[in-house]
């Protein structure tokens, strides 16, 4: 593999070290981003061993004008950054009447506000430079709803919005795009990065809370291999637009998509009954 330069965004654990890992390993040159300084620990090994491959940055995704800097330094000091992955983010379980405003405006801020400012910042350099890959990591749960991730999905549904649409608009420029859907992996995210919130009593008969029980479950997808796949992702081409990972993700969602495209095919006569002219 020819040495390219990725630019990554919460490499401290999760996907974002394992990306870094390999992709260090394999000699690319890497610039990473963590949440704040005191997660420089977590990194150590990557700028000891890789110092000539290896820079960070301090970024709180929902920071857009840090978000900016940290674009603008990455691209100055690269000739090219190949690949921008737009991975920091965390989840949120619980009933959408326990969340509270500042529990969504928060995931919110980094999940979707976030994810869309730091991807926006890339685009003038990546269209400068001729052309590049963005992926942007989502979650089967970006097609597949489940009770108790109610404001989750509610991000992850509009971040895969922005990508696809994003994906047509700069298709002229030689920029790719692609969205990965990963299921339950065993990361920190499902163990230690969900936030859950307080729990009411009345719910204990939804499924809302089926969380309670989910997280205790050790998850399938393996975050090693998972991250080969998203590196080897990048040298497909044309960029696909949706990588899934994880049997179980993919049966979901195939189910899901499925069940949704049936209620579609039902209602094709109901659909033409409020155009002008329609033709019944």
């Amino acid at each position: 593999m020819n040495q390219k330069t990725w630019l990554i965004t919460g490499i401290s654990s999760g996907f974002g070290y394992e990306l870094t890992r390999q992709l260090l390993e394999s000699g690319n040159n890497v610039v990473g981003t963590i949440q704040k300084e005191s997660e420089t620990e977590k990194i150590r090994f990557f700028y000891e061993t890789y110092p000539n491959q290896f820079e960070y940055e301090v970024l709180d995704i929902r920071d857009s004008y840090t978000s900016s800097k940290v674009v603008e330094g990455a691209f100055k000091r690269h000739t090219k950054v190949d690949v921008v992955v737009s991975n920091a983010g965390y989840g949120l379980y619980g009933a959408a009447e326990e969340v509270t405003k500042q529990e969504i405006d928060d995931i919110i801020s980094a999940n979707l506000t976030g994810s869309i400012m730091f991807i926006k910042n890339t685009l003038p350099y990546l269209r400068k430079q001729g052309g590049g890959r963005i992926i942007q990591i989502s979650s089967y749960e970006g097609q597949v709803a489940t009770p108790g991730s109610s404001i989750y999905n509610a991000t992850k549904f509009g971040i895969e919005g922005f990508c696809e649409s994003l994906s047509q608009e700069i298709a002229p420029f030689n920029i790719g795009v692609t969205i990965i859907e990963p299921g339950k992996s065993r990361t920190s995210f499902e163990y230690a990065s969900v936030k859950t919130t307080g729990t009411l009593s009345e719910y204990d008969i939804s499924p809302a809370h089926n969380y309670l029980t989910r997280t205790m479950t050790p998850s399938p997808g393996n975050p090693m291999l998972i991250a080969a796949r998203i590196i080897e992702s990048a040298n497909i081409n044309p960029a696909p637009l949706r990588v899934i990972l994880g049997k179980e993700a993919i049966e979901e969602t195939i189910t899901t998509l499925e069940s949704r495209l049936t209620v579609y095919k039902s209602q094709i006569k109901l659909a033409a009954t409020t155009d002008y002219n329609n033709n019944l």
